[in-house]
């Protein structure tokens, strides 16, 4: 890393003096002789922009029962590098108004943010390819949006709005997309539901995988070791991925957990240990573990080392059980997005007025989203009794009470909101 940052400077010094000569020869210059200097000019910028892919170092990874790990040298195009920055810095924004929102209480109930945390997702998608599933815990709106939803149809979620990603039914913690299986409330509850998700992968011979995200404050659940067990029996292409923000709930993992390892801690299932903040590092690790489940080689264990800014939940201020300094630090020696800035401006890929530009569409983007999360209506009361059943005639449901009942006005609520259109 050392050595690469080194050449980088170099060649940044090494532009910055081309232009300075430029500039002075032009001013010695005959008017008949400015045409051929602007031809030069052009080819030089030409030329430093060209490279439309650079080459990086990423931390090395740490193996669990493997020869042979991910790739410690990585590529990166001008146009991903682009398309990451601005998915982190989406998700970033989009859950600082979910914040705003939650403070002015136009979201109730629980909301857990995903800030800090932008490169393990952001990563983990840009490797997967059509087919690949996902199912979360519940801070999930990151992973709603990177599968599909937009940012209106998440905060709209949120506040309980009719235009939500589930019609404002399910708010923060139960999301879903295509080949998304949502956030799950219960906490370890998606452990052993990613298992099966793989399970029909292999029963269907996809040539596919299925992440089964979990914090550590998830990691000493027993169902996750059942469905690891039954996974490695079967060899089932799903990759258990702990998310190690350094805490459960309020509780550090070195207080929570006996061994800290949790790459390891599949014992019979090899492991890998992850920068989850660098998007670069996290996605070359899924890129090869797709590779090894792919090859029918069965599950895998990651951990990926990350940091959460807010507490556990919006209800928690997260500054009872660590300090503001310490925020502080990850946020100016660890933080994914400024981190990533640094590497794309500093090798030529981008430029900061691309990034700006990025930032000002992104800050439009959310603004928007949040004016309808406040404005769109809700969903009208007899959309309580719709989405019980799959595919059946309308059934008599029971009301409020004992003694009322109802038959179902409608089956499903995309019919409501079709007819309200």
């Amino acid at each position: 890393m050392t050595a690469i940052r080194a050449s980088q400077g170099i060649a940044k010094c090494f532009w910055r003096r081309v232009d300075q000569m430029l500039s002075i020869f032009s001013k010695g210059l005959k008017p008949s002789q400015g045409p051929a200097l602007a031809a030069v000019a052009t080819n030089v910028t030409s030329t430093r922009f060209a490279s439309s892919e650079v080459n990086f170092s990423v931390q090395a990874f740490k193996l669990h029962k493997l020869d042979n790990g991910p790739n410690t040298q990585v590529k990166l195009t001008r146009d991903d590098a682009l398309k990451y920055y601005r998915q982190m810095q989406l998700i970033r924004r989009m859950e600082g108004a979910a914040s705003n929102l939650y403070k002015e209480k136009k979201i109730r109930g629980f909301c857990h943010l995903y800030s800090g945390q932008e490169a393990c997702a952001v990563g983990m998608k840009a490797a997967m390819t059509d087919g690949d599933a996902v199912i979360t815990a519940y801070r999930c709106h990151g992973w709603t949006y990177l599968c599909g939803s937009t940012v209106t149809e998440i905060l709209a979620e949120l506040t309980g709005r009719i235009t939500g990603n589930v019609y404002g039914k399910g708010g923060s913690m139960h999301m879903y997309a295509k080949d998304f299986y949502g956030g799950n409330g219960i906490v370890g509850a998606q452990q052993p539901l990613g298992a099966g998700v793989a399970f029909a992968m292999k029963y269907r011979d996809q040539k596919n995988i299925c992440v089964a995200l979990y914090g550590d404050g998830a990691a000493n659940q027993g169902q996750l070791f059942e469905a690891a067990n039954m996974a490695k029996l079967w060899d089932l292409p799903c990759i258990f991925v702990c998310e190690n923000n350094g805490f459960g709930m309020g509780t550090s993992a070195d207080r929570s957990s006996a061994s800290t390892d949790y790459y390891t801690r599949g014992d019979y299932v090899p492991g890998v240990w992850v920068d989850g903040m660098d998007v670069l590092a996290v996605r070359e690790a899924i890129r090869w573990c797709k590779e090894y489940c792919d090859a029918g080689k069965g599950p895998l264990m990651l951990e990926v080392a990350t940091y959460r800014y807010h507490g556990h939940s919006m209800s928690d201020p997260g500054t009872s059980y660590r300090t503001r300094d310490e925020i502080q630090s990850v946020r100016k020696t660890r933080d994914p997005i400024t981190g990533f800035k640094d590497r794309i401006v500093t090798s030529g890929l981008v430029t900061e007025d691309e990034l700006k530009e990025v930032d000002k569409a992104v800050r439009k983007e959310v603004e928007d989203a949040t004016n309808s999360a406040v404005n769109d209506g809700v969903l009208p009361p007899e959309a309580l009794y719709a989405d019980i059943f799959h595919n059946d005639e309308p059934q008599t449901v029971r009301g409020c009470t004992v003694d009322e009942t109802i038959v179902q006005p409608y089956r499903t609520t995309k019919e409501i909101v079709q007819q309200r259109k």
